[in-house]
């Protein structure tokens, strides 16, 4: 099966030395392309630069990525192929950087604009945070005949609110499955499907191997 792994996260910068990101090392998602391809799957592993995890990659093609805007890019890039399965484990920043603003001494703020490296000495700073669109939500749309599977790290409330907030994931992007997890689910993962059933995963390769089984359906 060819299958797409995404893993690591996105950043959006806020001028040309800063960045806005995720706390993600990318090693979830490196270790199931990992499990993929030493299964027989043909994988393309697309990770994040800012990604920390220091394993091997065993993908057949490993490609970086930076901005959700990229990601996304590499997404469009790969729509023409075939593709039978993606697992979407990278953590996409919700947010990028819109406006910026600089006290101006008048009781205002003053836009900055167009500066490579705002200067720290400038004090307080005001950034608009705008959110980013969810790639999520187009998958179905470039991989109409692709088996998707999505993610869901959920950090407040009860292990009832992360799955359900998994759930609405599948129903509102169309895809086949999301793996829950994060402080809200506690340990382990949960795998959710459209029949509303969750199985409860207590390990990573219990997880990859549920997923290969679904890949093979």
């Amino acid at each position: 099966m060819n299958c797409i792994v995404t893993a690591g996260p996105t950043y959006e910068p806020l001028d040309d030395v800063r960045r806005l990101t995720n706390f993600s090392t990318g090693r979830l998602g490196t270790e199931l392309a990992n499990f993929l391809a030493a299964r027989g799957h043909k994988v393309i592993l697309l990770i994040g630069e800012a990604a920390t995890f220091p394993g091997e990659r065993k993908a057949q093609r490993v490609e970086l990525f930076s901005t959700t805007a990229d990601l996304r890019g590499k997404f469009e890039a790969l729509s023409g192929k075939r593709v039978d399965a993606i697992f979407h484990a990278a953590a996409v920043s919700d947010f990028t950087i819109g406006r910026i603003f600089e006290p101006n001494g008048a009781g205002k703020l003053s836009e900055i604009r167009n500066a490579r490296k705002i200067s720290s000495r400038q004090g307080k700073l005001l950034a608009e945070l705008v959110p980013t669109p969810k790639i999520i939500s187009e998958l179905r749309g470039l991989f109409p005949k692709a088996k998707i599977a999505g993610w869901k790290f959920e950090a407040d409330g009860r292990r009832s609110d992360a799955v359900a907030a998994a759930q609405k994931q599948i129903a509102e992007c169309s895809t086949d499955l999301c793996v829950v997890n994060g402080p809200a689910y506690g340990e382990g993962f949960g795998l959710a499907g459209k029949t509303g059933a969750v199985t409860h995963l207590a390990s990573p390769p219990l997880l990859f191997d549920a997923l290969e089984k679904f890949l093979r359906q």
